[in-house]
């Protein structure tokens, strides 16, 4: 049985644990002889001085968690306090962590048949008997987010609930994808595995994408609308400055330069640098989450679906370093789909060329594609379908509320199209 790996990257993430405990300290409300990080002539601090107040969101709010766990008080008792709170609070994080490494739940889905395969890549058909549906998942996680563990498979619940879910697995890209570029991925394999799907259908099909997977379908969707009849595109992005994240996705663009010794010398990005850039969503999240895991019952079916999707989290794809430099610098740091300047083959993709039906699911808890950012994508399609989900970016479409949320509706929707001609 290969050991788990996760929380990846570990070192990291018990980092950002000593930052929470900077936090911590700092919420100590007595004067202390050297302040750190000080300039020369600044004053004695305490937790309520706003100049040395934790400055992002996420650490005002752990630093407003901790004061009201240990509520009012002053003195060396109150610094005892804050320092029970801090081991406390650290012992229980490693705690989830070893129990998350050790536990028995191991993924043993056998995969359904492939229809077609190139490179890495498999045409995955979950058979059924309703409306044909291709979903395409982003090119940075494992396919297996939507087929995640058994009794709680979104494709294997839609096969029996009255569709017919084909899964384009991208695989992990090798030395021959490592030069790939997004029209590579679009035009190329994407549009290939779609034009297989259609002849297995024996007509255009519904093209779903969940999260950089909808802005590949939606670039193919325009290229080939022949062989598309809807479009579903599930917390997809558009407007990449929209939700107060502007500042944080230039921040991202401008780690180009550190990142391209790394992508010189391996040909993409690496998985671990991949997870510490979606950890600045949420720096505190991932001690937070292991902290609860620890409390659980091993044997509950809430802690078998937690290891599950950490396997997925900490099971991610490299990025070919080309898709890298389009995403980092074009998507996040220009906003191109937004500006109207993001181009598939010399094209620019336009949602507003759309004709056909389209679905759009937005997650309302969603840290990783803000809601207002899909709700740009809304505006651009004529006439779309929106469902607004009480829910986050994963647990939309593989969450223990996902049947109800998602699954469902989504279901409903595509059963409910009008048959093609």
């Amino acid at each position: 049985m290969t050991p788990r790996r996760g929380p990846r990257p570990l070192p990291a993430h018990l980092t950002l644990a000593l930052g929470r405990a900077w936090l911590a300290t700092a919420s100590i409300p007595q004067p202390l002889p050297t302040p750190p990080l000080s300039s020369p002539g600044s004053r004695p601090w305490s937790a309520s001085w706003p100049g040395f107040a934790p400055r992002s969101p996420e650490g005002r709010a752990e630093h407003r968690r901790i004061l009201s766990a240990l509520g009012a008080a002053d003195g060396e008792g109150f610094r005892a306090a804050v320092l029970r709170h801090l081991q406390h609070e650290d012992a229980a994080f490693l705690r989830g962590i070893l129990a998350y490494r050790d536990h028995p739940w191991r993924r043993d889905l056998p995969a359904p048949p492939s229809l077609w395969s190139e490179g890495p890549a498999r045409l995955l058909d979950y058979g059924g008997e309703g409306p044909a549906t291709l979903f395409v998942p982003s090119l940075v996680n494992r396919a297996t987010v939507l087929d995640l563990m058994p009794g709680h498979s979104m494709l294997r619940w839609l096969a029996a609930a009255g569709l017919r879910p084909l899964l384009l697995d991208w695989g992990e890209p090798g030395s021959a994808e490592h030069g790939f570029t997004l029209t590579d991925w679009i035009a190329g394999r994407l549009e290939r595995a779609l034009a297989v799907a259609a002849r297995a259908a024996g007509g255009p099909i519904v093209l779903a994408g969940y999260c950089m997977g909808g802005l590949l379908t939606l670039a193919a969707a325009l290229r080939r609308p022949e062989l598309v009849r809807a479009l579903v595109l599930l917390a997809t992005p558009w407007d990449f400055h929209a939700g107060g994240v502007a500042d944080r996705a230039r921040a991202a663009a401008n780690l180009l330069p550190l990142l391209e010794p790394v992508m010189a010398a391996t040909g993409g990005l690496p998985v671990d640098a991949l997870q510490l850039l979606f950890a600045g969503l949420d720096p505190f999240g991932i001690a937070r989450k292991f902290r609860a895991f620890g409390r659980l019952d091993p044997a509950s079916p809430r802690a078998a679906h937690f290891v599950a999707l950490e396997d997925w989290l900490n099971d991610g794809v490299p990025l070919p370093a080309p898709v890298a430099r389009e995403c980092l610098a074009g998507w996040y740091g220009q906003n191109t789909p937004m500006a109207g300047t993001w181009r598939v083959a010399g094209r620019p993709v336009d949602p507003a060329g759309w004709a056909g039906p389209a679905f759009l699911a937005i997650p309302r808890g969603d840290r990783i594609v803000p809601p207002e950012s899909a709700r740009a994508l809304a505006h651009r399609l004529p006439d779309p379908t929106v469902l607004s989900i009480p829910a986050g970016h994963i647990g939309m479409a593989a969450g223990l509320r996902a049947g109800t949320a998602l699954w469902r509706p989504l279901r409903d929707w595509i059963t409910a199209l009008p048959r093609p001609t």
